[in-house]
């Protein structure tokens, strides 16, 4: 459906808000966003998955957004006229200064870098289900040489407080980045986030910031809650997502999303 007048831009997040953790998508919540569609609303997604996993969220909804956010606002797709999905927007950064910091610091953890394309450069022992197709695991110091959308680090030996403890410790004032549910790091270029990227959606669109809503449950969901007029966090969302959102819904599992969009004129 086209954007009417008076539609609200409503962006959601994928995982733990459309998705449950193991990848279940319930008739409840994918029958609210098509009818949201249906009724001349803009309801894209906004994610940190990357292009080629974010779009077959889509066809599993059923919409057809102009827009998509992905790789945590580093990459924004726009719909052409055939009906693909292009690249309208890619910021990336040099990795090598991050890298070289983090590495010094986290001596067992795993790093992955996006590049420009979607492709994914790793290095051994990470999970092959969070990189794309085409994706291949090389040395660490190949992976300072890529142009990056976006750094992945994992480190399965910390717990998520300690974690962010050891982040914070590191000093990363030249990029933006977010903490995942376990300890799992999203590099983004510095002041690159999902806001930012729904703030240049939401001009290309022409909606008014008032009619804004977004929908989250993740760390890397808190400035885009800020940024919308409306910022709903999911009900299993941690507390410093909670204290980002003007709202809170119900969990993932119990459909909090279907509730959110139910509401919309």
């Amino acid at each position: 459906m086209t954007l009417r007048d008076g539609g609200w831009l409503a962006a959601l997040d994928i995982d733990g808000t459309i998705l449950h953790e193991d990848g279940f998508l319930s008739e409840r919540v994918r029958t609210a966003v098509q009818e949201a569609d249906a009724r001349g609303h803009e309801v894209m997604l906004a994610t940190g998955r990357s292009a080629d996993s974010t779009t077959p969220v889509l066809a599993r909804l059923g919409v057809l957004p102009r827009y998509l956010v992905c790789s945590n606002g580093a990459v924004t797709l726009e719909r052409n006229e055939a009906g693909e999905y292009v690249r309208a927007r890619t910021e990336t950064f040099d990795p090598s200064e991050v890298l070289t910091t983090i590495s010094g610091a986290l001596d067992d953890a795993r790093y992955a870098v996006e590049d420009e394309e979607g492709r994914f450069r790793y290095t051994a022992s990470f999970p092959e289900n969070a990189v794309s197709a085409g994706s291949e695991e090389v040395p660490f110091e190949q992976l300072l040489a890529v142009r990056a959308t976006r750094v992945v680090v994992i480190s399965p030996n910390h717990a998520t407080e300690e974690f962010l403890g050891i982040v914070d410790r590191m000093g990363l004032t030249r990029v933006s980045y977010a903490i995942g549910w376990t300890a799992w790091l999203d590099i983004a270029p510095d002041g690159v986030n999902k806001a930012t990227a729904m703030e240049w959606v939401r001009q290309q669109l022409g909606v008014p910031i008032e009619r804004t809503v977004a929908i989250g449950d993740g760390r890397n969901d808190i400035d885009m809650l800020e940024w919308a007029a409306r910022g709903v966090a999911m009900g299993q969302a941690p507390a410093d997502v909670v204290a980002a959102a003007d709202e809170v819904t119900r969990e993932v599992r119990d459909d909090g999303l279907a509730r959110v969009l139910d509401s919309l004129p």
